[in-house]
């Protein structure tokens, strides 16, 4: 088994995989050379880091039922990187669909927010990452305490935000949306579980 340094670098090595695949697409299609991102690239490239946001997202969500179900404690000190990864590429999601589609016209972003729901939960989705990305060090950690925690149990909503984005974004095929859903969902009543039956514990540990 991979020693943490090592589990951390690799981790961090696969996070960029995604964005250097971006990158070489990007290339391709400058040389002329084989490309997937097919008659409008644009689109293309903002929705491929679309979903590699949702999907590290369902990663970070990830990682504490399989510490539970596995015991593979090393998985709980990637966490954070996961997270930071979701939000860097919901990050350079919202800065491609920015440069690329918008051109910087901002006053066609606020008319994309207030008209096209789609866009309105996206956003809404990316402004709720923003705090969870600014408190995911250890002085958050101390500063906040218990505050820390009920501030990142947004996660969730952020996840059920995503896919409502995705759902909506959808044309032809709902597969990967529905796929996206009944995880989220899953780990949504799983951490609801853990904790109504933490609470039972706490009651039952009490004296009468």
């Amino acid at each position: 088994m991979l020693k943490l340094p090592a589990f951390k670098s690799l981790t961090f090595f696969l996070g960029l995989l995604p964005l250097g695949y971006s990158i070489y697409q990007v290339y391709q299609l400058q040389v002329g050379g084989i490309n997937v991102l097919g008659a409008d690239p644009a689109k293309a490239l903002v929705l491929l880091q679309g979903e590699w946001t949702i999907r590290f997202l369902i990663l970070t969500l990830l990682v504490t039922p399989l510490v539970r179900l596995t015991g593979w404690r090393q998985l709980q000190r990637v966490r954070r990187m996961l997270g930071l990864f979701t939000f860097a590429y919901a990050s350079i999601h919202l800065m491609a669909y920015l440069f690329l589609l918008l051109e910087f016209d901002f006053r066609n972003l606020w008319a994309d927010i207030l008209k096209r729901p789609y866009i309105t939960v996206g956003f809404a989705a990316y402004l709720l990452l923003v705090p969870l990305a600014i408190t995911s060090n250890r002085f958050a950690i101390r500063l906040l305490r218990k505050r820390w925690a009920i501030l990142h149990r947004l996660v969730y909503g952020i996840a059920l935000l995503a896919v409502v984005h995705v759902t909506w974004l959808a044309r032809s095929s709902y597969l990967e949306a529905t796929v996206y859903g009944v995880i989220v969902v899953l780990l949504l009543f799983s951490r609801v579980f853990k904790d109504k039956l933490a609470s039972l514990q706490e009651t039952l540990r009490r004296p009468a």
